[in-house]
């Protein structure tokens, strides 16, 4: 290959931003920790710095304060002998947890996943320990008439 056309093929590569060059083969690589104009492969995360200044720390991570003070309350209630009170706390909690994710553009660290990913999540698991709480043994709330017949061939007594 001569000299003289290595600085025309230099002259071809295209670069896509300024913090971006290419490699040996002519290939665009990142060498930066910033994130793009456009990103197409991914989606940005929701939560932590985005939502806020700096300074606005703990405005933005209310909802996850208080989803986690709700939980909180409920595990203390709990350490005081009120079992299903306090398992129907932490329940709420995360079901207040889905409903803010569900409302909220901005949730700061509440949002882990996707909005969808995480009202789901949110969701599920608050409803089934809240079931679960009202279906406890003594005296529960919440009969289930098909769970009976279901234990019967589980547990022999």
């Amino acid at each position: 290959m001569p000299a003289e056309d290595t600085p025309g093929e230099a002259e071809d590569i295209e670069v896509r931003d300024p913090v971006s060059a290419p490699d040996a083969d002519g290939v665009v690589r990142r060498h930066t920790r910033r994130f793009p104009l456009f990103t197409k492969d991914t989606a940005r995360p929701e939560g932590a710095g985005r939502a806020a200044a700096g300074d606005a720390l703990a405005a933005r991570q209310w909802p996850i304060i208080a989803v986690l003070g709700l939980v909180a309350v409920g595990l203390l209630v709990t350490a005081f002998d009120q079992f299903r009170a306090g398992t129907i706390v932490i329940g709420v909690g995360l079901l207040t947890g889905a409903v803010l994710r569900w409302l909220l553009p901005g949730v700061g660290m509440l949002a882990v996943r996707s909005r969808f990913t995480d009202i789901a999540t949110y969701g599920v698991l608050g409803a089934v320990i809240v079931l679960l709480a009202l279906m406890a043994q003594p005296d529960p709330w919440v009969q289930v008439p098909f769970l009976k017949d279901t234990l019967h061939f589980t547990v022999s007594s």
